[in-house]
C-alpha cells in the first residue's frame, strides 16, 4: 500500500543512485588506468582520492577553505537577512513594491558578474569585493521568490480572514507568512547556488587566497586532480547546502495551513 510504497522508495534511489555513481567512478578508474583516456586531462577517482588525501594535512588548503567559508556564510547570511524581509514587504505594501521593483528587475535581468570589475574597484581584491558579489548574486533570487509566495496566497483565505475581523498583523502571521515558506526555500535554494557560484567566480577574477583562487592556480598550471578534487568540493557543499534546506522546508511545512498556497 501507501505505506509500504513510502517505505521502499527512499532506500530504492539510494541503492540505484548509489549503484549508478559506484558503476560510474569504476568505469572512469578503469579508463584512465587502462590509457583509454589520458588522465592529464580527466585525472581519475584514485588520483582525487589522493589529492584530498594530501590537501588534508596542508594548511595552505584549510586556509584557502577558511577564507571562502567566511565570504559564502557572511554573504549569503546577508541575503537571507536583506532578501526575506524585503520580499516581503514589496509584496504586502505596493507603495514599496513600486519603488523597489524596477532596482530589482534590473539587477535580475543584469548578470550579476558584469559587476565585478566596479565591485573590484570599489572594495579591492580583499574579502569584501567576494562579500559584495556573494551577497548580490544570493539576494535577488532570494528577494523575488519569496515577492512571489506572497502574491500566491489565495485571496479566498484573505477574504474568510477579513471577514472575521483579522488584523494586518494576523494576516500576514496567520495565511502570508506560512503559506509562503515553499516559496522562500525555494528562493533560499537558488541564493545558496548563486552565493556558490559568486565565491568561485569572485576568488577566480580577483583573489589571493580562497577555493576559487586555488582552482584557478590548478588550472593554470594543469594539476588535473587538484582541479577536480575542489570541483567536488564545491559540488558536494551545494548538494549538503540543498538537503539541509529541504529537512528545513519539511520541518516548517507543519506551519503552514492546509491548501495555504500554491506551487
Amino acid at each position: 500500500g501507501v505505506r509500504w510504497r513510502a517505505f521502499v522508495q527512499p532506500r530504492d534511489r539510494l541503492f540505484i543512485g548509489g549503484t549508478s555513481l559506484f558503476l560510474f567512478g569504476a568505469f572512469w578508474e578503469l579508463a584512465a588506468d587502462s590509457g583509454l583516456v589520458d588522465p592529464l586531462f580527466i585525472s581519475s577517482p584514485s588520483r582525487i582520492a589522493t589529492v584530498g588525501w594530501q590537501l588534508a594535512f596542508d594548511d595552505d588548503f584549510w586556509r584557502d577553505l577558511k577564507v571562502s567559508s567566511t565570504e559564502f556564510l557572511t554573504g549569503y547570511g546577508t541575503a537571507i537577512l536583506l532578501g526575506i524581509p524585503i520580499g516581503l514587504a514589496t509584496a504586502w505594501y505596493r507603495s514599496l513594491d513600486y519603488l523597489f521593483g524596477p532596482f530589482i528587475d534590473m539587477l535580475n535581468a543584469v548578470p550579476r558578474v558584469t559587476f565585478l570589475p566596479i565591485i573590484v574597484v570599489w572594495f579591492g581584491i580583499g574579502i569584501w569585493s567576494k562579500f559584495a558579489v556573494v551577497l548580490l548574486g544570493a539576494v535577488i533570487p532570494i528577494i523575488i521568490s519569496t515577492h512571489v509566495g506572497v502574491k500566491t496566497n489565495e485571496q479566498r483565505f484573505l477574504t474568510v480572514a477579513r471577514s472575521f475581523g483579522a488584523t494586518q498583523l494576523k494576516l500576514f502571521t496567520s495565511i502570508i507568512l506560512p503559506g509562503t515558506v515553499p516559496f522562500i526555500f525555494t528562493g533560499l535554494k537558488y541564493g545558496a547556488a548563486r552565493a556558490l557560484l559568486g565565491v568561485v567566480v569572485g576568488e577566480l577574477y580577483a583573489a589571493t587566497a580562497g577555493i576559487g583562487h586555488m582552482i584557478a592556480e590548478a588550472g593554470n598550471t594543469f594539476q588535473t586532480d587538484t582541479l577536480f578534487f575542489v570541483v567536488l568540493l564545491f559540488t558536494g557543499t551545494g548538494l549538503a547546502i540543498t538537503t539541509a534546506l529541504d529537512r528545513a522546508e519539511r520541518h516548517f511545512q507543519r506551519w503552514r495551513p492546509e491548501g495555504g498556497g500554491t506551487r
